[in-house]
C-alpha cells in the first residue's frame, strides 16, 4: 500500500510503500478496550496503604482470659475489631493484581487503530526533518495548513531532536518516538503524523 509523503510546506514530494498487513485488520472494540483499560491501570501506581494487624505496634498479650469472663474470646488489641487495630481488607500499597496484556495483542491493537486512522484520512506521513525548526510559529503553520490540529506526532529520534523546541508550546499536540506508539494516544488524538523513518521502524516492529 502506498502513502503520500509531504514536506513542511504541505506539498507532496513522494510516495512510501507500507505493508498491507498493517492496514488490513478492521478495528475490534473488545481488543482495543482491553488494551486501554490495561494502560489506564498503569498510569498511576496505587499508593494507598493501610496497616494489617501484623504491622500495628503494641503488645501482643491476650487482653483477658479465654474463659470465665462472659465476653467473646479475643486475642490482642491489634485485631481489626478494635479501634486502633489493623484494617482487615484495606488497600496494601503497590501490591495489587495487574491484568497482563500479550505483546501480540498490543501490536494488533495498534494495527486496528492505524487502519481506522488511514480510513478516516487522519494519517499523515511527513519527510524526515533534516534542519532544526526553532520557531513555534513555523511548525504551527504546518499544522494549520494541513488541518492537523489535535495530533499525535510519532517521530524518529533524529527528527524529534530537530522539532522538539518548536512543538513544546503548541496545545493538543504530543510528540513521541516510534517506540512509544500506543493505543491510548492514538485514540486520544484525532490525527496521527509519522515521519518516513518512524513509520518504517514501526512497520518493522508490527510485522516482525
Amino acid at each position: 500500500m502506498k502513502l503520500k509523503v509531504i514536506n513542511i510546506d504541505g506539498k507532496k514530494i513522494s510516495d512510501i510503500e507500507i505493508s498491507d498487513k498493517i492496514f488490513s485488520i478492521s478495528p475490534n472494540k473488545s481488543v482495543i478496550k482491553s488494551i486501554v483499560d490495561w494502560q489506564i491501570n498503569h498510569f498511576k501506581p496505587r499508593k494507598a496503604k493501610t496497616k494489617q494487624r501484623g504491622e500495628i505496634k503494641g503488645s501482643t498479650a491476650k487482653i483477658y482470659a479465654q474463659k470465665g469472663t462472659g465476653g467473646a474470646r479475643h486475642s490482642s488489641r491489634k485485631a481489626p475489631i478494635f479501634v486502633g487495630g489493623g484494617v482487615a481488607h484495606g488497600p496494601k500499597g503497590a501490591v495489587y493484581k495487574v491484568k497482563k496484556i500479550n505483546k501480540k495483542i498490543k501490536k494488533i491493537g495498534l494495527m486496528h487503530l492505524l487502519h481506522q486512522k488511514n480510513k478516516l484520512n487522519s494519517l499523515v506521513v511527513v519527510e524526515d526533518f533534516k534542519n532544526e525548526i526553532k520557531k513555534t510559529k513555523l511548525f504551527n503553520q504546518f499544522l494549520l495548513k494541513n488541518n492537523l490540529k489535535n495530533s499525535l506526532f510519532i517521530s524518529d529520534k533524529n527528527s524529534k531532536n530537530k522539532i522538539i523546541k518548536s512543538t513544546q508550546n503548541i496545545p493538543d499536540l504530543k510528540v513521541i518516538e516510534h517506540e512509544g506508539a500506543n493505543v491510548y494516544d492514538l485514540l486520544k488524538y484525532k490525527n496521527v503524523i509519522f515521519t518516513t523513518s518512524s513509520i518504517k521502524l514501526l512497520q518493522e516492529r508490527l510485522i516482525k
